[in-house]
């Protein structure tokens, strides 16, 4: 029998992964040339460990800090725990800010070492840099002309496997769930961006208590959508990967629709925005039918809106919502791929008619509150009920 690890630090994942989930080929997976390249298990974890024997060869110790600027990819993974095992501090954040507020970050936070994804974010981190008199070594995710590549450190890392291995083993000892795991800037709604620092210990009880509720399976498949330098982005992230389910990474907000489609997803995650969108389509397409159909829709619709429990709702309600699923919420249903059940949603207000229309095609909406500072959730909904 094998004995499973108590998960304490975020990086105790790859070692979850190694035991319970072996052999898996699509841990992690994103598209390129419209195509969904996938990265094992095993793949995921010699990479990661192979960032931080490169991140060591660098120079890097424990307290360090890494900028990270990027649209969501598996590569975010490998860097993220390859830095949380040797103790250098993750610090993602949001490819849409500006000159000045990046300059502001870069200062802040003491960070020498900045990993953008493209062109553009380059050429505004390096102005950031020149701005605030900050000396940075930059990388990129992807080729650029003039910018080293992330794949360099991890050649520095197998180079320097044996020299390093041991150490990466004592390192990962002596960190302590209470130890620094990332800095997370704010929005700055409220002025300057504040910088949110978290714990392993944050995380980690965060995103146990998320897996509990949301019980994804290894064999699910989760389109991930929320920047995972966003907190609430990251916590779904973790509480995927502790799960075992895959995470495929959303191309953009267009392909959404397209995206759930193409893997059947049992889930995703989502803002208010994106659940109110996919409405907003749904009821565009179904003005443009005509006659009977048009009438069993919306009356679907309203039926929908108006959604109560199993323990609120009268008999005669459930087999209407009965007869509504299996003319027009099935529809809904595989027009995102056949498998969608659940959502997490987070990051604004949810109106209370959206949540329940969801919840009628039956999908259901786990609907969350929280703050950066409490990494990130606070109160959530069970699946067995909507937060109405």
């Amino acid at each position: 029998m094998i004995l499973i690890m108590q998960i304490t630090r975020t990086f105790d994942l790859l070692e979850r992964y190694q035991e319970k989930f072996p052999g898996k080929n699509d841990a992690l997976a994103s598209r390129k040339n419209n195509k969904w390249v996938k990265i094992s298990t095993e793949e995921y974890i010699r990479n990661s460990y192979l960032f931080s024997y490169g991140l060591l060869a660098h120079g890097f110790k424990k307290g360090d800090k890494i900028i990270t600027v990027t649209n969501n990819r598996p590569a975010w993974n490998i860097v993220d725990m390859g830095m949380t095992m040797i103790g250098v501090v993750h610090v993602p954040v949001f490819p849409s800010l500006n000159v000045t507020e990046y300059a502001y970050i870069l200062m802040h936070s003491d960070a020498k070492f900045v990993i953008v994804s493209d062109d553009q974010l380059y050429l505004k981190l390096k102005g950031a840099a020149e701005t605030s008199g900050q000396k940075m070594s930059f990388f990129s995710f992807e080729d650029l002309p003039n910018v080293k590549s992330w794949m360099e450190i991890i050649e520095l890392g197998k180079e320097n496997e044996g020299k390093y291995k041991e150490e990466v083993e004592r390192a990962k000892k002596e960190i302590k769930p209470g130890d620094l795991a990332a800095i997370i800037y704010t929005s700055g709604t409220t002025g300057i961006a504040k910088g949110v620092m978290l714990s392993h210990k944050n995380l980690v009880t965060n995103f146990l208590a998320a897996a509990e509720i949301f019980q994804l399976a290894p064999d699910n498949r989760y389109l991930s959508i929320l920047p995972l330098c966003h907190v609430g982005g990251r916590l779904g992230n973790y509480q995927t990967q502790y799960s075992g389910c895959s995470i495929y990474y959303a191309e953009n907000m267009g392909t959404i629709a397209a995206d759930m489609k193409d893997i059947q997803a049992d889930g995703f995650d989502a803002v208010p925005r994106i659940l109110e969108k996919i409405i907003d389509t749904v009821i565009s397409k179904g003005r443009k039918i005509k006659g009977i159909k048009n009438k069993i829709f919306f009356w679907a619709v309203r039926l929908g809106f108006d959604y109560k429990t199993d323990d609120e709702s009268s008999w005669f309600y459930k087999r209407k919502l009965k007869l509504a699923d299996k003319l027009i919420f099935s529809k809904w249903r595989e027009a995102l791929g056949g498998k969608a059940r659940l959502v997490g949603c987070g990051g604004a207000s949810l109106q209370p008619r959206i949540e329940r229309i969801f919840w009628a095609a039956g999908i259901k909406v786990i609907n969350m509150y929280g703050l950066t500072e409490t990494s990130p959730i606070m109160t959530i909904n069970r699946k067995e009920k909507p937060d109405l």
